[in-house]
């Protein structure tokens, strides 16, 4: 029980990595707060998880507002606050990666996502420090940023800039937080199945590339991030802030 009676935060939750992460922190005896976009298509989901997380004996609850929106952040934390009594750990998960091409993207495609996987996680993150400041007993603020941040990719010229803005904004906020005892890292996901990219692995030729240049021989799962962050938000790592840890069975390293 790692994380037993501490308030979790965790955006873009209703699936993929978030849900993972919500669960692993649930059955690691967190109460958690579920971000989503507020749709009715993801209402389900959050329903469903709301009801897994219950059955480990532990508390949920949802709130539906788009991760772009500056006030998202604030909402959440009232809601922690309010359920929970608080916030001890914040996960900022929640991103797009809507593939285009570089010479024609659009500036609208542009901007939604900067706004959602970068400028809504720094307010984000500013409303949960502040909270945490106020509680006056520290915290864990974790990034999912990518090896896209490492690395470049044609069809992700909106999108990789973002996730190196979280590595950064990471390693900043890891500073400027530290004597607060609030801890900031970020976790580098590799290709991991999700909804995000799935149109894009439905290329079985590409599909089997990114498989070939993963070391340990398969593409990644949700899970396979619940484990990190769990270990980031956990006293485990009580003496690690501003780091970045890759977790993608090696592909970054594969140069050969």
């Amino acid at each position: 029980m790692l994380l037993n009676e501490k308030s979790v935060i965790i955006t873009g939750a209703s699936r993929g990595i978030g849900r993972a992460a919500a669960l692993e922190c649930a059955r690691q005896g967190a109460n958690v707060v579920i971000g989503y976009s507020g749709s009715e298509s993801s209402r389900p989901g959050v329903e469903a998880l709301i009801a897994e997380i219950e059955a480990l004996g532990r508390r949920a609850c949802a709130i539906g507002a788009p991760a772009g929106d500056p006030e998202t952040g604030e909402l959440l934390v009232d809601a922690a606050v309010k359920h929970f009594g608080g916030v001890d750990i914040f996960v900022n998960n929640a991103g797009i990666c809507p593939f285009h091409a570089f010479l024609d993207m659009p500036k609208e495609l542009y901007q939604e996502t900067v706004d959602t996987n970068l400028n809504g996680a720094f307010f984000a993150v500013q409303a949960a420090a502040n909270q945490m400041k106020i509680q006056g007993r520290g915290g864990s603020i974790i990034a999912v940023s990518s090896i896209s941040a490492l690395v470049g990719g044609g069809m992700q010229t909106h999108y990789t800039p973002t996730k190196a803005g979280l590595v950064s904004l990471m390693q900043s906020c890891a500073v400027a937080l530290g004597g607060y005892g609030i801890r900031c890292n970020a976790v580098l996901p590799g290709t991991i199945e999700t909804d995000i990219n799935k149109d894009d692995l439905a290329d079985e030729e590409k599909r089997q590339y990114m498989v070939s240049r993963t070391p340990l021989g398969r593409l990644g799962r949700p899970d396979d991030l619940a484990g990190p962050i769990v270990f980031l938000a956990s006293d485990m790592a009580q003496y690690i802030t501003g780091a970045s840890l890759l977790v993608d069975g090696g592909m970054f390293v594969n140069l050969q």
